[in-house]
């Protein structure tokens, strides 16, 4: 049953909403659904499904991907106003969660820590998957009896008749090819593979891209006592505008009209991002592709301008021709400029601030004859139905891994409102289907 804050308290949980129910029974394997992954995406999913009263076995380390390929001091690049998990019950919005610690919610002109974040996500998990077992998953397969086998760390095995994979992004850091070989030797690294700059006190770290990732880790690693060199191929480097107020509502009434308020900012592309993922579906794949690369493309918060400007070298107009160890331990960069010009960079260590870019073939908790058996798109990440479905009946993906399919929403959290509900939607006709065969 899907609980409520009160419960904590020892008050009596709220019935969920008379809907129809899948009963579980040891013989109803395929009954049951998996679902992969703990962040806010697996934990969204898991709210919706328990909520239908379906039977429902989650894995993962609550908020293990902010935990883990996220670095302290961080702050969320969307609004406090947008970076509320789904629920399918009042109470459990980052303002809620501010309120139960004492404090006033945040405005737009407020980031949100990454602490504070990890914590609304702990605290979401123990009411929305109280059953959540923080066990790794090893790997998924089809069954013979028409469902999956799941396989997990522990060494247990079970059947499932519906997958959902909120896998995160990590699994798809992308690192420039110039730069993987470095990485092999440990003088190249992800942005994801850290939580900690301060390794890097008094060392010179070149940091690759022009995002937010690229740009808040060059500051964080500067605060933190490194020499911190962007190199980023744009003319110039990008941050959003201030907000002018705290509250969305409060902008004068000609700028909302010339560029509305959307969960992911102002403007009417970002209106359209989140208001059309089912049309952006219907997209050619090209224009999918243009659209992910273009809008919110490579920039910086505007609260990271002035921990940047003065602090933190940049070289814009800069691409990597080549990259190699020194001899002494640190790298040698080739840069090339867009003029043409070539330039020696020697840097202690380089962090690719370059992104991720889903590819199926990199998910290894699926098995390679379930991996072969998903249409993907040409640039290999899964195409998915209106309900988040694979090819493979049973298979859902959520997250960043949708994306592809359904546009940038998908690539923050306030995502989650337009995926779980149609994910358990999903996953509870399957089941139906599944259990009339």
């Amino acid at each position: 049953m899907y609980a409520h804050p009160g419960a904590e308290r020892g008050d009596r949980p709220d019935s969920p909403p008379d809907r129809e129910r899948i009963v579980d029974s040891p013989g109803a394997t395929l009954q049951r659904v998996t679902v992969v992954g703990a962040g806010p995406y697996g934990l969204a999913a898991a709210a919706h499904l328990n909520d239908r009263g379906i039977p429902l076995r989650v894995f993962g380390e609550p908020m293990g991907g902010w935990r883990s390929h996220m670095p302290e001091g961080m702050y969320l690049k969307s609004s406090p106003l947008s970076s509320s998990i789904a629920s399918p019950r009042p109470g459990h919005r980052l303002q809620d969660f501010a309120a139960i610690e004492g404090r006033a919610p945040r405005g737009l002109r407020d980031p949100v820590p990454l602490s504070e974040f990890v914590r609304y996500g702990l605290w979401f998990q123990r009411y929305a998957a109280p059953q959540l077992e923080r066990v790794t998953v090893r790997q998924v397969d089809r069954a013979s009896d028409g469902g999956f086998r799941v396989v997990l760390e522990s060494g247990e095995e079970f059947r499932s008749g519906a997958v959902v994979l909120a896998v995160g992004a990590a699994e798809f850091a992308h690192m420039p090819p110039e730069l993987t070989a470095l990485a092999r030797d440990g003088l190249a690294s992800h942005t994801a593979d850290h939580v900690d700059f301060a390794p890097f006190a008094g060392r010179h770290v070149a940091v690759v891209g022009a995002g937010q990732s690229a740009l808040e880790s060059a500051a964080l690693l500067h605060e933190a006592g490194a020499r911190a060199t962007v190199l980023a191929r744009t003319s110039a480097l990008a941050f959003d505008e201030a907000p002018w107020t705290d509250w969305p509502e409060e902008r004068p009434l000609s700028e909302r009209l010339r560029a509305p308020n959307s969960l992911l900012g102002e403007g009417w592309p970002l209106v359209a991002s989140c208001k059309g993922p089912a049309v952006f579906r219907h997209l050619p794949e090209d224009v999918r592709e243009q659209v992910l690369r273009t809008v919110l493309g490579p920039h910086g918060a505007w609260w990271l301008r002035d921990r940047i400007d003065g602090a933190v070298s940049v070289r814009c107009g800069t691409s990597i021709a080549s990259a190699a160890p020194d001899g002494a331990g640190g790298v040698r960069l080739e840069l090339r400029g867009s003029n043409g010009s070539s330039r020696l960079l020697r840097v202690d260590h380089v962090i690719a601030g370059t992104g991720y870019r889903v590819d199926l073939g990199r998910l290894g908790v699926l098995s390679p004859d379930l991996r072969r058996e998903v249409a993907v798109t040409v640039s290999g990440a899964p195409w998915l139905s209106t309900r988040f479905e694979a090819s493979v009946p049973g298979l859902f993906f959520t997250g960043l891994s949708a994306a592809p399919t359904f546009g940038p929403l998908l690539r923050f959290v306030c995502g989650t409102g337009y995926a779980t509900g149609r994910i358990s939607a999903g996953v509870a006709k399957r089941l139906k289907r599944v259990r009339r065969g």
